[in-house]
């Protein structure tokens, strides 16, 4: 996700009346390479098919069926949506969910996971901001909504030592990140403009280069000298400092309240219509999740990690478990302001170009992609204050 930085480095929220209208529509322009959002770092190479889900415990499944007898659920085997990993090991989805049962599909990118819940195959997903963009826009507004929040913080600038010892030494070295126009490459890009680095957002030429590199590969190209450093996010960010890197900048610290959006809820419009007591289920346990989460630490991890070995095939070792895990926040907020922030800031990178008008109807824009009224529902029953939109919760 970007940070808010300007050349100035003022750190003011951005709210919906602030930001431009330019870079809302431009977001019409969102091309495929701005749709990954977070490390596939111990994921699978590839995405299960659809039909080669997997089933759910069926645990809890005593109570009464809601309106679907499934509900098909998409995420990563990443630490980054914790949330969905932490409340299928717990069984604490299927218990808000009764005796309709779910099945689960687990994705390695956004575009593979984002064509799945337009095809049906998934109705409800954890993505990172990027592709919930992408997906909406391309669109017009009509595949998807984000209902709610998951998880902040996550990313990481890490750096050789060796000839990094501060900021100002970023001038000359290569820094990668893990796709062209993907959330860390927009960051970074405008971390750097803010420092004053002139940087070509295209071919990552430059006073810094910027070399997008896979992030499963990034631990080797950093092994053997070929990058300086990386903007990336977490278990790859930690994985680094293991090999030897230093954490130079946490992102957290270029954002207000030290909060930026790195995964979200997303569904697909048609089953939140047809289905609202399942999505409002969901909800629940992604609500309780988190709570889970912020009393039992040690344990989510611990149910993380083994779902991660599950998926994937291999747990991660405590070194890089560890740190990565205490670095991401879990929350049922969708942090609204910063998913806003992003579309700005991809703008100014130069890695969306705005229409020719950039008018108020000139072409898709942001507005209606969040519709929170379920989960703000669910927070009330729990005595909680509700999340806002930022004003992009009605077209």
């Amino acid at each position: 996700m970007a940070p808010n930085l300007a050349p100035s480095h003022t750190h003011a929220r951005p709210n919906a009346g602030r930001i431009r209208r330019s870079a809302v529509a431009a977001v019409a322009g969102l091309t495929a390479v701005t749709l990954l959002s977070a490390c596939s770092y111990g994921s699978k190479a590839d995405d299960k098919k659809p039909g080669a889900d997997s089933a759910a415990s069926s645990a809890g499944t005593s109570g009464a069926k809601l309106s679907a007898d499934t509900v098909k659920i998409g995420y990563f085997a990443n630490l980054t949506h914790g949330t969905a990993l932490v409340g299928l090991q717990e069984g604490l989805f299927q218990k808000e969910l009764g005796a309709t049962q779910i099945k689960t599909q687990v994705f390695n990118a956004g575009p593979s996971e984002i064509e799945a819940l337009n095809a049906g195959s998934i109705d409800i997903g954890w993505i990172g901001p990027s592709p919930a963009i992408n997906g909406y826009t391309k669109s017009d507004g009509q595949s998807l909504k984000i209902i709610g929040g998951s998880a902040s913080g996550g990313v990481k600038l890490v750096v050789n030592p060796d000839k990094i010892s501060s900021l100002d030494d970023l001038k000359g070295k290569k820094i990668a990140t893990p796709q062209l126009g993907n959330t860390q490459d927009v960051a970074l890009l405008n971390y750097l403009a803010g420092k004053g680095f002139k940087v070509d957002a295209a071919s990552g030429a430059g006073d810094v280069s910027v070399v997008r590199t896979d992030n499963k590969v990034t631990p080797d190209a950093y092994r053997q000298g070929s990058i300086d450093g990386a903007w990336v996010p977490e278990p790859t960010a930690s994985k680094l400092v293991t090999l030897g890197a230093k954490v130079l900048l946490n992102e957290k610290d270029v954002w207000p309240d030290r909060k930026f959006v790195i995964t979200n809820i997303i569904v697909s419009q048609k089953f939140l219509k047809e289905h609202p007591d399942v999505v409002e289920a969901v909800l629940r346990g992604s609500v309780n999740t988190n709570a889970f989460i912020k009393a039992n630490p040690d344990k989510a991890k611990a149910d993380a990690n083994e779902a991660i070995k599950k998926e994937a095939g291999n747990a991660l070792e405590p070194a890089i478990l560890d740190p990565a895990w205490a670095d991401i926040d879990f929350l049922d907020d969708p942090l609204a302001n910063t998913l806003q922030a992003e579309a700005d800031h991809a703008v100014t990178a130069g890695l969306l170009k705005l229409p020719k008008s950039s008018s108020a109807g000139a072409g898709a824009n942001l507005n209606g992609i969040y519709d929170l009224t379920l989960l703000n529902k669910v927070l009330a029953a729990k005595g909680q204050g509700p999340v806002a939109d930022a004003g992009l919760g009605a077209k």
